[in-house]
């Protein structure tokens, strides 16, 4: 027997269902997955998005070398709010408006490393330069962003990401994780960014001597400095190079650490000193 349309109960249908039925559109799933809005683009559900969450934090906790499982933190963390947030900050700004319309990009294609070392010792081309040099960092390590549907959202990612060396640079911070834990302690004063924030749980990583440098020396210098600068985001570096680097600090209201590296040298240097004058004196107490 044939049943009208009429006489179904609609009653026992999900509100998404009877819209789907309206509409003639499946709801988004796996199996219906919506067309990506820019290049590498890949649209997520909200089950999967909590997956890459959860399994991305964890992991990346564990295996801070992991860059493609921060990346994906950054991006899965960041909306609706957070990324808008910044996108807006640029908006704002009449240099951060420049960048959008722009797009400029990062790489060791538009920023030549031979050109950057031959910069004054004290320009911003110079520091980031030997920065890289010294760390042993290239331009083109950053991923691309998929995970952010809006496109100019995911440009405002991106832009970050590829960004970041230049913050280490203008900060002196190396790569280690004692130096990335308080850049990243900076960042989220500073940008707000989630993923940022998380990443300080890797201080519980450190040894007791680097957690306690970091509580007392670089956390205080990471809050205050990232919450009472200008929005670094801004920062349109292709056209700083050849600026002094102090004077872009200032401008910004940047106040370099203590450089970190030589800190580190000094502490082994007196333990090293130490050492050998404790075996001096076992030494003379055996003759």
């Amino acid at each position: 027997m044939l049943i009208k349309p009429s006489l179904i109960n609609l009653s026992f249908w999900s509100p998404c269902c009877t819209a789907h039925l309206r509409t003639g559109r499946l709801a988004f799933s796996v199996l219906n997955r919506p067309q990506p809005k820019y290049e590498g683009h890949f649209p997520l559900t909200f089950t999967e998005r909590g997956v890459l969450v959860v399994g991305s934090a964890i992991t990346s906790l564990f295996d801070p070398r992991r860059g493609d499982l921060i990346a994906t933190l950054g991006e899965t963390t960041a909306t609706p709010y957070f990324i808008h947030r910044l996108r807006d900050a640029m908006l704002s700004s009449p240099t951060g408006r420049r960048i959008l319309r722009d797009r400029p990009r990062i790489t060791s294609r538009t920023m030549s490393l031979q050109y950057l070392r031959t910069l004054p010792d004290k320009s911003v081309g110079r520091a980031y330069a030997s920065w890289l040099d010294r760390e042993g960092v290239s331009p083109d390590t950053r991923d691309s962003v998929r995970y952010i549907n809006d496109e100019e959202c995911a440009y405002v990612m991106q832009r970050y990401r590829e960004c970041h060396d230049f913050y280490h640079a203008l900060t002196g911070l190396p790569v280690m994780v004692e130096g990335e834990v308080a850049l990243k302690a900076f960042e989220f004063a500073n940008t707000l960014l989630p993923m940022t924030g998380l990443s300080l749980f890797a201080v519980f990583r450190l040894k007791p001597a680097e957690r306690s440098r970091f509580w007392h020396t670089y956390l205080p210098w990471a809050l205050t400095n990232g919450l009472r600068s200008k929005e670094i985001i801004n920062v349109y570096w292709e056209e700083q190079l050849q600026r002094n680097v102090d004077q872009l600090r200032t401008e910004l209201g940047i106040e370099q650490p203590p450089d970190l590296r030589q800190t580190r040298r000094a502490l082994k240097a007196q333990r090293k000193a130490a050492k050998e004058k404790m075996d001096l004196i076992g030494g003379l107490k055996e003759a």
